[in-house]
């Protein structure tokens, strides 16, 4: 079938994801750009796509300065002890003195927040969370978006970003197709805002079967954030600080609000406190500067996120799970009850069924927790994701090169998952991000960076025919199937995937070797990879679903390439219970006080990898 080619010309600012990172960059950029085109790209559905699709029980990032609850300062302290001491903190203060603005904006676009009846203040549900009825979070941020945009392409899977033929490493738009129609579409941008999403699925699920869509992060995020910016020459950074996170078993609902609101703790499989007993030789493996857990008390030296993950896997390690959320106390008050029960409704819906159809009933039995498999996200509490221009004011030399979430590719921004070394973003603080870089993607544009750009019709040919070969592939060798679905000619998405996540699973650190890895598995998982990237230039689809099933594992198996990379390079274990190097089991200050980055040569795919400075503009809290 011959698909129509859709061109969309013009374009001042493309918008590539529509989650809350581009939601956010579509209603700043009409802000600042009275003039500009504004066009949204998304692969799903405006209304209901990103990590807050489903919805969510928290806004997660929010200072609360009008009532003197915390400053921006404080949010940075926060995020740096909490990821080991290694963070941009010039992009995440940027992020946190501007997100209170945004989060107001919500509650005027009737987000319902829940309030502090004693007080008059936002109902806080830990120190930087606050508590919604967020079923409908994202319609309600969507629908300013779609007022903001001149047009919405919805169900289009971006698989490439375009380049300037004019200029070398100037963006120049975006291409994909429609999920629905099939049809290519060509948009030719003088700026483009990444806000696609972040990598789940790259390293083997703990569900398995039936529940393999069951994950978290959001199962269709597709690390079409890093497969397009690593794809174009991008340099990425801290890909190597991937997360893992404590879940209720095989529904993997938050644990945040249970913890934080309703109380709970955990236990072991024998009824005991266990994180307390791994302190001591942990705190040898990193150090007392980022362990002290008599120091802990003090609201900005938490015990990082990682550590506590450690001392879960370890417990378990050491047989005595499993790990226990105590709910028992807690689901006696009615209203906790209530409270716990609608904290899944709302957002997880998943475990509420998965409780009620494994007749656990958390009044009555302690239900079990688990950590994750690995992601890669950059906006949630982790690090990974595009090297990106702070903002001038506060950024030092080396982390400024003109505009506020600039990649190193000249018109290429970035907003949440996108944009490396601003962890603890969340929801709130991708929007905010978002805004950011459309209001600098205006500024480039109105500072004349964006002239001359030309797209040859030679590489809008080029990108058309890589889409749809694996149609192609399925066409010519469909019927030379010799068992089942085993081909020789080609492999299918599903056999890719498995592929890659049992290879990043055992070489690079997963669930079944208790996150472990070293420099000869990682070293042998880079050549399975390779040999993988050969193999998917066979891959085959037999329908338009397939095509972008074909896509989706082709950024994930980038993205996956990156994550290797820098965890080959970053010879120390910096985060302990999110993965291990067996061959360098501490924490490495003196060397490895550093950020990691890295860039794929879009020509030779050769990976050349340095360090960059970690500058603490922040002091510590007196």
């Amino acid at each position: 079938m011959a698909y129509k080619t859709i061109v969309e010309d013009g374009i001042d600012i493309l918008v590539v994801g529509a989650g809350l990172g581009g939601t956010g960059a579509a209603w700043e950029a009409r802000f600042w750009g009275q003039d500009k085109k504004i066009v949204i790209a998304e692969k799903a559905n405006i209304d209901r796509s990103g990590a807050v699709a489903q919805g969510l029980y928290a806004i997660n990032c929010y200072m609360g300065t009008r009532w003197g609850e915390n400053n921006p300062e404080d949010h940075v302290r926060y995020a740096r002890i909490d990821l080991m001491g290694l963070v941009r903190e010039d992009l995440l203060f940027d992020m946190a003195r501007h997100v209170d603005s945004t989060v107001h904006q919500f509650e005027e676009w009737g987000l319902p927040i829940m309030r502090n009846p004693k007080t008059g203040t936002y109902l806080r549900e830990g120190r930087w969370q606050i508590m919604i009825h967020g079923e409908s979070y994202k319609p309600i941020v969507a629908e300013a978006a779609k007022k903001s945009a001149d047009k919405v392409f919805n169900r289009i899977c971006v698989t490439h970003l375009l380049m300037d033929d004019s200029k070398e490493n100037r963006v120049a738009g975006a291409v994909g197709f429609n999920v629905r129609t099939g049809n290519y579409h060509v948009f030719k941008s003088k700026t483009v805002i990444c806000g696609a999403g972040g990598a789940s699925n790259i390293f083997k699920p703990r569900s398995v079967g039936e529940g393999s869509g069951r994950t978290w992060y959001a199962p269709w995020s597709s690390a079409s954030a890093y497969g397009l910016m690593i794809e174009a020459g991008a340099k990425m950074t801290q890909m190597e600080n991937r997360i893992v996170l404590a879940r209720f078993k095989d529904g993997y609902g938050p644990v945040g609000a249970y913890f934080l609101h309703l109380k709970t703790y955990t236990q072991n499989g024998l009824g005991e406190e266990y994180e307390s007993k791994w302190f001591p030789e942990l705190q040898k493996m990193v150090g007392k500067e980022y362990l002290d857990p008599e120091a802990s008390h003090l609201t900005h030296r938490p015990i990082p996120t990682c550590l506590r993950n450690h001392a879960l896997i370890s417990e378990v390690n050491a047989g005595r799970g499993p790990i226990h959320m105590v709910t028992m106390h807690a689901f006696q008050d009615p209203h906790l009850e209530e409270v716990g029960w609608e904290n899944f409704l709302g957002m997880t819906v998943g475990q509420a069924v998965l409780w009620a159809a494994t007749d656990v009933d958390p009044k009555y039995e302690n239900p079990e927790l688990t950590t994750s498999e690995p992601y890669v996200m950059g906006s949630h509490a982790t690090c990974s994701g595009a090297w990106c221009s702070g903002p001038e004011d506060i950024s030092p030399p080396e982390y400024f090169w003109g505009y506020n979430r600039m990649t190193t590719i000249e018109g290429l921004f970035g907003a949440g998952d996108a944009v490396g070394g601003t962890p603890h973003a969340f929801s709130s603080g991708s929007f905010t991000e978002g805004r950011l870089a459309a209001k600098a993607a205006c500024k480039y544009i109105d500072d004349g960076k964006a002239e001359g750009i030309v797209v040859s019709d030679e590489q809008i040919s080029r990108r058309r025919k890589e889409i749809y070969t694996p149609l192609e592939h399925y066409k010519i060798y469909r019927n030379e199937i010799v068992a089942g679905d085993v081909n020789p000619h080609y492999i299918n998405p599903k056999q890719g995937l498995d592929r890659l996540q049992k290879l990043m699973d055992e070489y690079c650190g997963g669930v079944t070797v208790s996150y472990m890895t070293n420099e000869k598995l990682l070293h042998i998982g880079l050549k399975k990879l390779k040999i993988l990237e050969e193999d998917l230039q066979s891959i085959a689809a037999k329908d338009i679903h397939e095509l972008l099933r074909a896509w989706e594992l082709k950024h994930r198996h980038r993205a996956a390439e990156c994550v290797t990379q820098h965890t080959l390079f970053r010879k120390e274990t910096r985060w302990p219970g999110y993965y291990y190097r067996g061959d360098a089991m501490k924490v490495d200050d003196e060397n490895w006080h550093v950020l990691t980055v890295s860039r794929r040569d879009p020509n030779t795919g050769e990976y050349t990898m340095e360090k960059a400075p970690c500058y603490h503009l922040v002091g510590e809290d007196e």
